[in-house]
């Protein structure tokens, strides 16, 4: 739990869940590397605890910390990003349900609705939810029971009026999911904006340093919970211990960590926004940007992926290849600084489909060290993917 004092994200970030070891003391909680739980009794369960798959108190204590910075009732920690969006997605559709999907939206989300939901009987429909007029459109032609929007998207960096979107879906009875994964809850509260879910990929800014994979579900529904929580326990894709308590310690530097992501994303964006190079730069900090106003009401900062686009395939590819200290590798959110090139890499399971990305298109997961030298490999490998 959290102290009542408590009200600030970051004193959230650091305190709940948080509570000292009561047999010793300590500060930090304990791991919890036990599989199994001793029974006072047949069915007398010590803090209802039995077994690992059911729950672990390193688990509890994350899914509070999760349900407290993202100001829902609840929480639920799961193995991966993915994992997190079945269990959610199984939860609380059946066969004939529809999903109303933004067509800028990570690859496996799209792979995992298509591939694995869609035989099941679920249907998938694409629209620009950036739009509301689209979303009108959308909605109109025929109600879906559930609205999935990435604010700001992958990779497009597109940014959906939550409160406009969430008062659209109810007004047909969908729910909203939003995928808060960019954003964080440092900068943007999906709930509070009228969003009945958001989800994360907590390998991302959550956990922090590239060093955990994991994923998470937060509601103040107490349905959707309890839905999404008994899949959970039923296919059991849950967090180990030593993942959980990864988690919970890189959620505690999160508010500090997305202010330099953002700092230095901003810098970086400018500065390719005046660059001859480059054809485009898509960052929510940048006025031109089309979503800009949107993003400065719903967001307290614009977070920490830049994505740009240069003249041709070749010259994307070759200026992916040509980085120093930005690291060619998938995921996103560390502390260092990494590149993507969505085309061939996050989202070449979207190729040919509606979410398909341009093959000019690089993302930048901009990092926190120093923007200066951050610049200089940029500028060096933009020589390289022009020559």
């Amino acid at each position: 739990m959290s102290s009542p004092l408590a009200r600030d994200f970051n004193s959230l970030a650091v305190h709940a869940g948080q509570d000292p070891d009561a047999t010793t003391g300590a500060v930090i909680p304990p791991v919890h590397f036990s599989s199994t739980f001793v029974q006072d009794g047949i069915g007398n369960l010590r803090d209802g605890y039995d077994y690992g798959r059911a729950g672990n108190p390193t688990r509890t204590a994350l899914e509070r910390q999760l349900a407290a910075i993202e100001g829902a009732e609840f929480g639920l920690s799961f193995a991966s990003g993915l994992a997190a969006e079945d269990a959610l997605l199984r939860g609380v559709l059946r066969p004939g349900d529809e999903i109303l999907l933004g067509n800028d939206a990570y690859g496996g989300t799209y792979r995992l609705i298509s591939k694995i939901l869609v035989p099941w009987g679920v249907t998938v429909r694409v629209a620009d939810l950036s739009d509301p007029v689209a979303v009108e459109n959308a909605l109109a032609q025929r109600a879906p029971k559930l609205v999935w929007v990435e604010t700001p998207s992958n990779p497009l960096l597109r940014v959906t009026d939550i409160a406009a979107l969430a008062a659209s879906a109810h007004a047909v009875g969908a729910l909203l999911v939003v995928d808060n994964t960019f954003a964080t809850p440092a900068l943007q509260r999906p709930l509070t904006l009228g969003a009945d879910v958001v989800v994360h990929s907590a390998t991302k800014y959550l956990g922090g340093h590239s060093d955990v994979v994991g994923g998470a579900v937060m509601t103040s529904d107490a349905e959707i919970h309890e839905k999404t929580k008994f899949l959970q326990f039923a296919a059991g894709a849950v967090s180990g211990p030593l993942d959980a308590w990864l988690t919970t310690r890189g959620i505690k530097t999160l508010g500090i960590r997305m202010e330099r992501h953002s700092a230095n994303a901003q810098r970086i964006a400018e500065t390719l926004a005046d660059d001859p190079r480059v054809t485009a730069v898509h960052y929510p900090g940048l006025p031109s940007h089309p979503g800009h106003e949107t993003a400065a009401a719903q967001m307290s900062g614009f977070g920490g992926i830049v994505s740009l686009e240069l003249a041709t395939g070749a010259r994307a590819r070759a200026f992916s290849e040509a980085t120093k200290l930005f690291t060619l590798a998938e995921s996103l959110g560390g502390v260092e600084s990494l590149l993507n090139y969505p085309d061939a890499m996050t989202h070449a399971s979207v190729r040919g489909t509606e979410l398909a990305v341009p093959e000019t298109l690089v993302r930048l997961s901009v990092g926190i060290e120093g923007v200066e030298d951050l610049l200089a490999d940029i500028d060096q490998a933009l020589d390289a993917g022009t020559r």
